[in-house]
């Protein structure tokens, strides 16, 4: 009985080249998440749209299925605008993954694009005219702004000419000007060279960073505090620079959630690092104040990005050595 013909096995690829198979590096595969994120960020950056969980997507609509933050649908010939990007021309099919499809280790995603080395970080609309004001240009701003606080004293039915109004309106003006310098201030000045190499590729921590900024939908303070950690890849970041960069994006009008993503990102921009954790506990006085009027709320908000959002592990030394576990 003859026996088969010998038909030689296939050659495994690895061993053809003479390297076994094996997990990609630990640097290598943080190097790839951070493009990934950073893909994400520059593919979502586009206008605003109302989210149509039921559409063929899941997550984006179509565009004739489109509608404005306001729920009315929106026409071929409109164009949303988020700061000053025109989205007209936007591709849906290049819109990063959405963050309810996956899971919380590869969920980056915001609609902020990523950081202006060149002067701004993250600009809105006016903030370069702002920043490069003449003196001349500063001082006709700051008596429009005192004009439109007297007009707001005579709206709430006030006398802006009694004696303990007459100069509020200019020192509310040189107050919210204050309140949000931040839109004067860029990552470039504030760091001014102050990274280094270092071998180092432990935790740093440095919590308790007292925050205070303006809620962008009601004009009133929140406030609370910030803890920043991150994993330095040979370069680490002067310690008070943390508490600047903290105050940049919190001198702005803004949003709790957009203000830890930003200071994360800004981090791991600059640092390239293994890993970057921010979380912020803040009382918002638009709901002490106003609205539902409770008291005792507090919110907390977390970004976790590379090591610090993969490795459970890791994260958990994180939250433990902020005192929240």
């Amino acid at each position: 009985m003859d026996s088969p013909p010998f038909r030689p096995k296939a050659i495994p690829a690895h061993l053809t080249n003479g390297t076994p198979p094996r997990s990609n590096p630990t640097e290598v595969r943080d190097r790839k998440e951070r493009d990934n994120l950073f893909a994400a960020i520059q593919s979502s950056n586009r206008g605003r749209q109302a989210i149509n969980f039921e559409g063929p997507n899941g997550y984006f609509p179509k565009k004739s299925s489109s509608a404005n933050m306001d729920g009315k649908p929106i026409h071929d010939g409109d164009t949303i605008v988020h700061s000053e990007i025109d989205v007209e021309s936007f591709v849906e099919e290049a819109v990063a993954p959405t963050p309810l499809a996956t899971s919380r280790a590869h969920s980056p995603y915001t609609q902020h694009p990523t950081i202006d080395f060149d002067g701004l970080s993250w600009p809105s609309r006016g903030t370069r005219q702002r920043k490069e004001a003449t003196e001349e240009e500063k001082d006709e701003r700051l008596q429009k702004l005192a004009g439109a606080v007297r007009t707001i004293l005579e709206c709430v039915g006030e006398d802006p000419d009694r004696e303990g109004l007459l100069a509020t309106p200019e020192r509310y003006a040189k107050a919210l000007l204050f309140f949000t310098k931040g839109y004067e201030e860029n990552l470039r000045d504030i760091v001014n060279g102050a990274v280094f190499h270092e071998d180092h590729d432990e935790l740093v921590i440095v919590k308790d960073i007292e925050i205070h900024s303006l809620c962008e939908h009601h004009l009133v303070p929140f406030m609370g505090k910030m803890h920043i950690g991150y994993i330095p890849n040979r370069r680490v970041i002067g310690l008070s620079k943390l508490a600047r960069i903290a105050e940049m994006f919190a001198r702005r009008l803004q949003v709790q959630e957009r203000l830890t993503k930003q200071v994360a990102l800004a981090l791991s921009e600059m640092l390239q690092p293994q890993g970057v954790a921010v979380v912020v506990e803040s009382s918002h006085l638009c709901m002490v104040m106003r609205g539902v009027q409770k008291t005792g709320a507090t919110t907390t908000t977390s970004c976790m990005l590379g090591r610090l959002r993969s490795t459970a592990k890791t994260r958990d030394e994180f939250l433990t050595l902020i005192n929240r576990r």
